[in-house]
């Protein structure tokens, strides 16, 4: 049976703004067991002291039994989140938009580990052992050493299926896989998408332009090193002149890539035998040469849509000859979290976009646009949770 959707708020779009009061819905889950679950994760990982453990038992007890508070008087950005989450305080955490709800929660838990403060602990990443535990497994092992084959592949093959290892994320194994005899990305991978526009978005990026593409990275570890790969390959084949990573401020949503993480999968690959080191060697010197940047912006960790954009952000994306937007968090933001008629085209809700754009993203929530309805009978027919399962995928472009 298909989870139940959250309930929602509607206003004068007819789209609903998504909440997370239904128990038994996808955001519902989230507010209820995932965060509860993180609390304990981070408070695990680190040996805080006792401020730390008061506050974080007293960020469980609010999110799960209290009201949403304002930021203490000293916060630096007290000022900002007062404004955003003024018609927020005071209610319950269920009853505030998904995403508000999301972002705010954990603007609350790196307060509570003292990030932001002065002290010992500010600027520890409380993510961290999560990220490079994951950075070291056998998985990332593996997918470094299925470079190899992929390297003898043609440049065709092999753009193809760095496209699918980037969008699959913790998945880019079956992306990075060649079968023998029968070059190209898995069944299971193509299969699994709902939408395909990545022949339009290799149209805008022909070998021999000088055409600047900004990826918009999502998490990071085993996520990260497939988007890192993609760009060595556009960089390499001359389908991109300069490529801008836009990675967070902060850390955010456990996993999301700062530029710490972007040196921890460097020197991962770097310190890889075979082609996996080559193209750490590549994208070493890329940044040096200034072919690669890493950028940052306080709006990639702010609770709002990229409509919103402020100005500076705008002039930036529209330098770009195509943005690329990896993950759910980002298309969530993309398109607007709402939920929207699946078949609402893409285009309509990336209109406002400065430029070319394209989302990456394994589906991990409800909202969807862009998809035919024959797609959505099938997929509805099926019974499972394929909005939020991480089953399904997309690939859209509007050029």
């Amino acid at each position: 049976m298909a989870e139940k959707t959250s309930r929602v708020s509607g206003d004068a779009t007819g789209a609903p703004v998504i909440l997370s009061d239904e128990p038994g819905s996808f955001a519902w889950g989230v507010l209820a067991k995932r965060h509860p679950a993180l609390i304990q994760q981070v408070r695990d990982a680190f040996p805080y002291g006792r401020r730390q453990h008061e506050a974080l038992d007293a960020l469980l007890d609010e999110t799960t039994n209290g009201v949403i508070e304002p930021l203490a008087a000293a916060d630096h950005d007290r000022e900002r989140w007062a404004d955003q989450g003024k018609e927020y305080f005071g209610h319950s955490w269920y009853d505030a938009p998904f995403l508000w709800a999301e972002s705010y929660f954990y603007r609350r838990l790196l307060g509570a580990v003292g990030y932001f403060g002065a002290g010992p602990w500010q600027g520890v990443d409380p993510f961290a052992p999560f990220k490079r535990a994951e950075l070291r497994g056998e998985a990332v092992e593996e997918e470094l050493r299925a470079l190899d084959p992929l390297a003898d592949a043609s440049v065709e093959e092999r753009a193809t299926a760095l496209l699918y290892a980037s969008l699959w994320g913790n998945r880019a194994d079956l992306g990075f896989s060649i079968s023998a005899g029968e070059p190209g990305p898995s069944d299971v991978t193509t299969s699994a998408l709902v939408a395909d526009d990545s022949a339009t978005l290799w149209q805008l990026l022909p070998a021999g332009a000088t055409a600047t593409v900004a990826v918009v990275a999502d998490n990071a570890g085993r996520e990260l090193i497939p988007d890192l790969v993609l760009i060595d390959h556009l960089l390499e084949h001359g389908r991109a002149e300069r490529v801008v990573l836009h990675v967070k401020p902060y850390p955010y949503y456990v996993s999301d890539a700062m530029t710490a993480d972007v040196v921890d999968c460097l020197r991962r690959l770097t310190g890889a035998p075979g082609e996996a080191g080559r193209i750490g060697g590549r994208l070493w010197k890329a940044m040096a040469a200034g072919s690669l940047e890493v950028r940052t912006h306080p709006f990639f960790c702010a609770p709002l849509p990229y409509e919103e954009m402020p100005e500076d952000l705008r002039v930036e994306f529209a330098s770009a000859t195509l943005t690329i937007l990896k993950g759910d968090l980002n298309y969530r933001r993309l398109v607007g979290d709402r939920l929207w008629h699946p078949t609402t085209p893409f285009a309509e809700r990336t209109r406002y976009f400065p430029r070319a754009v394209a989302a990456l993203r394994t589906l991990k929530s409800d909202v969807i646009v862009g998809l035919e309805q024959e797609t959505v009978d099938a997929l509805e027919l099926a019974g499972d949770a394929w909005r939020t399962s991480g089953t399904h995928a997309l690939i859209q472009v509007r050029p």
